[in-house]
């Protein structure tokens, strides 16, 4: 049993195997960038699907950098930024560049199999994020989580977002956005280039 299952309800066989899986952090995380680059080299783009697709991928490129420079894992609660709108903008970024690629690429199996993706992943990631910031921050994550959701964001929230502290260190070294966001930008390439 992982650390992200150990405080739920003991399961057995193929629930058990299967609720693992679905907290696998490095699972759901080299899924996603094994995702990424074969929709670049399956993709059949056009120029619609480009058009719709790559701004989508780019915005969830931003998000993520922008998110990651606020966020100091495990010791502060962010609270502001991109964290003022959400509670897990890394997440909405991710959605919006495995769409963006999904699109983009224009096959039949692109975006249904993110939409499966998606769902099989991100729930569980999100309980368990939400239970451990809870676990270590109290009463001030259960304030903040009464008024940010969870992946949509809350337009009334943005008068919010100011203040925090983004650097660009954090975001690049201590969180390594900087290689997912170079990886993507090649992806993005590959992906162009397949354009007839």
């Amino acid at each position: 049993m992982s650390h992200r299952t150990q405080d739920l309800p003991p399961l057995r066989g193929l629930s058990h195997a299967i609720r693992e899986l679905r907290y696998h952090e490095v699972s759901r995380q080299g899924l996603a960038v094994v995702l990424i680059l074969v929709y670049a080299l399956t993709s059949r783009p056009t120029v619609i699907s480009l058009a719709i697709g790559v701004p989508l991928a780019v915005i969830g490129i931003v998000v993520r950098l922008y998110a990651s420079g606020f966020v100091m894992k495990n010791k502060e609660l962010a609270t502001q930024g991109p964290y003022a709108l959400v509670r897990h903008p890394l997440y909405t970024g991710n959605i919006a560049l495995l769409v963006g690629f999904a699109i983009a690429g224009a096959t039949l199996w692109g975006l249904p199999l993110t939409l499966v993706f998606f769902w099989f992943y991100y729930p569980p990631a999100i309980e368990y994020e939400d239970r451990k910031l809870h676990r270590l921050f109290g009463q001030q994550w259960e304030q903040w989580a009464s008024a940010v959701p969870a992946l949509v964001p809350r337009l009334g929230n943005v008068g919010r977002m100011g203040g925090g502290s983004w650097t660009f260190a954090k975001s690049m070294r201590q969180n390594g956005e900087g290689i997912i966001a170079v990886y993507s930008v090649i992806c993005l390439w590959l992906t162009f280039t397949r354009l007839p």
